[in-house]
């Protein structure tokens, strides 16, 4: 993975981030509660995709002690951030998730959400990335991590994504914002380019922001088997019928006959 092309990716969209939801806050709620569901309460949780702290802050709204990395610095200070302005303790810093600073078996959970995992392109990085998240969990504790739809995508290879609108309410730019991707797919049939577009009024013209990143498409039976090889249990997907997340997930435990897996 071209590690500083992502964090620059997310440092840029850090200030804007919140503009691809139509309601930033009432999707912290709503996907904090539909985690909180699945992990056991008062948990010590790793987010360790944290963003500008979507499921960190809502986590930390239903009473788990929430520790969030990014791979971008910029994002992980937001989210800092966000939870002091809600009174709220979040611990941020800037990591890579294949090298997780933290001890072994430090935490409870560990998430990692928001298609974050396929911003790795092989099988390498996949497999050091939650082998990593396996070590810094207890024994038996849970992972969850949430891609999109890659089965259902694989198929239709899709060139675009629908148009998201935000509306603003708190600046001068009351006009709203809109969001949406063009995605361009490898040859390989399973990568993808993703030009994201964000649109602000100003004035009577639109402020145009283009920025680019890559996805590897991770199919669900292959990302459960790369799981399985970095030390999970019990694995199985979850969809959004069933959660109320907006993405499936794949939930495993950490196995407990070992240690961390290597």
């Amino acid at each position: 993975m071209p590690g500083t092309s992502v964090a620059h990716f997310y440092d840029e969209l850090a200030d804007d981030y919140h503009l691809i939801y139509a309601d930033w806050d009432a999707s912290i709620r709503r996907q904090g509660d539909a985690l909180d569901a699945l992990i056991d309460q008062d948990a010590a949780v790793l987010d360790c995709s944290c963003g500008i702290g979507t499921q960190a802050i809502g986590l930390a709204l239903r009473g788990h002690r929430v520790t969030g990395t990014d791979l971008s610095p910029r994002a992980a200070a937001r989210a800092a951030r966000e939870a002091t302005r809600r009174r709220l303790t979040l611990h941020t810093a800037a990591a890579d998730m294949r090298h997780l600073p933290f001890p072994d078996g430090r935490f409870d959970a560990v998430v990692c959400a928001d298609n974050s995992l396929p911003h790795l392109l092989t099988e390498r990085d996949v497999h050091a990335a939650l082998t990593e998240m396996r070590r810094v969990l207890r024994p038996g504790g849970m992972l969850l991590v949430s891609t999109r739809p890659y089965d259902e995508l694989l198929r239709e290879r899709p060139a675009s994504t629908p148009v998201q609108v935000h509306r603003l309410t708190d600046g001068p730019d009351d006009g709203g914002a809109v969001t949406f991707q063009l995605w361009h797919w490898h040859d390989d049939g399973e990568r993808y380019d993703v030009e994201h577009f964000q649109l602000r009024p100003a004035g009577e013209e639109w402020r145009v922001r283009v920025r680019r990143t890559t996805y590897w498409a991770l199919g669900r039976d292959r990302l459960t088997g790369l799981a399985a090889a970095a030390g999970f249990m019990d694995r199985g997907w979850r969809m959004p019928r069933e959660t109320g997340f907006f993405q499936p997930l794949l939930v495993a435990r950490a196995d407990t006959s070992s240690g961390p897996a290597v």
